[in-house]
């Protein structure tokens, strides 16, 4: 599965994806597998990934448009 919003938050703010790699301590190739879903997200990254952007994991999986944590 494939994850627009984790893909558009990194290109919104001009982010590369190699940027975002050396955050996870992954190689380029793993994370933009992370993006195109061929690789799953774990809940480790996505908990790192979450922080970094500062939204939700429902946000970064697609599961909402709103970034923001519900409260």
């Amino acid at each position: 599965m494939q994850f627009k919003n984790l893909r558009a938050i990194r290109e919104d703010r001009d982010i590369k994806q190699k940027q975002v790699a050396e955050i996870l301590n992954v190689s380029q190739n793993t994370y933009s597998q992370y993006e195109t879903g061929i690789i799953s997200l774990t809940a480790e990254v996505l908990i790192k990934l979450a922080d970094y952007y500062n939204v939700s994991i429902d946000y970064l999986l697609d599961r909402t448009d709103n970034p923001n944590f519900l409260k």
